[in-house]
């Protein structure tokens, strides 16, 4: 099922636009049925796996490590989106992403923003500014991070499903059993989190990063990020006095890190009031640092941490 791509040398986009349709056909062609997927980042590529099964294969065009808020794609990575039956994104959240769909593989290209339903605004950097901050939240767009919502994620899933049964109808029964089992997975996996946080003793969550909005917004908590959507951008002194003032008078006693991006932020928080860190991990990719080795298992294991941190009975 391995696909077979074009010898990447030194190549521009424009060579790869000429190539593209015709990579995809002698793959096609090369492959005994299924699918060939490019998903833009892990748990689009999780999603596609779990329901494409020994159907699909699989690429993520966000590599194991690598913060997908801030994507730049090869040329090999424009290959193989070009060469692909379906890809799976979500528009606005990797504008590298938007931009190769838009010239390389509009007809491949499936984005799973409606069924992701974004209704959160994206936090202004830091947290909660007032008025003014609310403009500013809707001029930057929707929050994306709809994974850390296993609700939301459903539907995701179920849409999945129904476009690879439309590429490939041979296997389109397959492909609707899968994704109702991963639906059931979730369904699951949300009723862990609706009885692991109903009685905690805290509910406001302190994050490296505000990519937590769905979570905190489902199961009753609330968010306020060190930085905003971009864990890259740093926020000022002022809102970091602001947050700390905040901890301290809500009796925070977690500041969560995570996985891809430096701790100091939160663990110089941490210091200055007393507070513990933990790592609350968003689930923007798998390393050797995750504490899990899927999406489910990471999910569990954030379960955990907030049970503990959130201080939960």
């Amino acid at each position: 099922m391995k696909r077979a791509l074009p010898a990447l040398a030194t190549v521009s986009l424009l060579a790869l636009a000429g190539c593209g349709s015709t990579s995809g056909d002698d793959a096609s062609a090369e492959r005994d049925g299924g699918l060939a997927v490019a998903a833009a980042f892990y748990p689009l590529q999780w999603a596609s796996e779990q329901v494409g099964g020994d159907h699909v294969e699989v690429t993520s065009l966000t590599k194991p490590g690598a913060e997908p808020h801030d994507l730049e794609l090869t040329p090999k990575d424009v290959t193989e989106m070009a060469s692909a039956d379906v890809v799976v994104y979500l528009a606005g959240f990797q504008p590298a992403v938007d931009d190769a769909v838009s010239s390389e593989a509009q007809e491949a290209g499936f984005d799973v923003s409606p069924e992701a339903d974004l209704d959160l605004a994206a936090p202004a950097e830091g947290h909660d500014h007032g008025e003014e901050g609310a403009e500013e939240e809707h001029k930057e767009g929707q929050d994306p991070h709809f994974w850390l919502d296993p609700v939301r994620f459903e539907q995701v899933v179920t849409a999945i499903g129904e476009r690879f049964a439309t590429e490939d109808p041979d296997n389109a029964q397959d492909y609707r059993a899968n994704a109702e089992a991963t639906v059931a997975d979730l369904k699951t996996l949300d009723e862990e989190y609706r009885t692991g946080l109903a009685d905690c003793a805290s509910t406001d969550l302190v994050t490296g990063h505000a990519a937590f909005g769905y979570l905190a917004e489902r199961y009753g908590l609330s968010q306020e990020g060190i930085a905003g959507l971009s864990p890259d951008v740093e926020p000022d002194a002022a809102t970091l006095r602001e947050l700390a003032a905040h901890i301290e008078e809500h009796g925070v006693t977690t500041v969560y890190s995570e996985t891809l991006v430096s701790p100091d932020l939160a663990e110089t928080l941490a210091r200055e009031t007393g507070a513990s860190v933990a790592v609350l991990d968003p689930i923007e990719g798998i390393t050797d640092e995750t504490q899990g080795s899927n999406y489910l298992e990471v999910m569990r294991s954030n379960l955990t941490t907030l049970e503990q941190g959130q201080q939960c009975h």
